[in-house]
């Protein structure tokens, strides 16, 4: 299926090492690509923002304020392209890939070991049979230390669960995620 346009682009390998740059030679990677029973997905450039404190402001689900997020910079050195999640914080960022999930189909997002043994804890809601788009991608940093997530490089594992299609996907009941660009979405209602 993924082969078919459900994960682009895709990557039927696991991808562990990558030339970033032909005076550097091969260099170590947060592995994304096809694991033995999932999918692992990196983390685009594009965009990551942090919530920062207002004094005075409460964060509300059902009216959201963008100014309670401020973008921060994507920071390039020999180990890679990445963006700093300051300590005890919690930032947004966006997935690199486009999933197009078929309609018998449900996804389950789970952090990756190697980012959870830093402190960063991935919170991902499913994206459920029919849901088409980028996943926006929720990390909070549980650590004492400021700590990078890296672009271009994995960050969450997809996990696929198939059953009978769904009486009503995503889709049919015009969920309000639905063809998320690569780009941070919003708390919506």
């Amino acid at each position: 299926m993924a082969q078919k346009g459900m994960i682009l682009p895709f990557e039927p390998i696991l991808i562990r090492k990558v030339q970033k740059d032909p005076d550097l030679g091969v260099c170590p990677v947060i592995s994304y690509g096809l694991s033995s029973y999932g999918y692992d997905i990196r983390l685009s450039p594009s965009e990551f923002r942090i919530f920062r404190h207002i004094p005075g402001t409460v964060i509300d689900p059902k009216n959201f304020n963008p100014q309670n997020l401020e973008s921060t910079a994507l920071h390039t050195d020999a180990n890679g392209s990445y963006f700093i999640l300051p300590a005890h914080s919690y930032g947004l960022g966006v997935a690199l890939e486009k999933l197009k999930v078929p309609n018998n189909i449900t996804v389950i997002c789970i952090g990756k070991s190697t980012y959870a043994r830093c402190g960063i804890i991935a919170n991902l809601t499913p994206a459920e049979a029919a849901w088409r788009g980028h996943l926006t991608l929720e990390f909070s940093n549980s650590s004492s230390a400021d700590c990078r997530i890296y672009a271009n490089e994995g960050v969450v594992q997809l996990l696929f669960l198939e059953g009978e299609p769904c009486a009503i996907s995503y889709e049919a009941r015009q969920g309000k995620y639905q063809d998320q660009a690569e780009i941070v979405t919003l708390a919506r209602v």
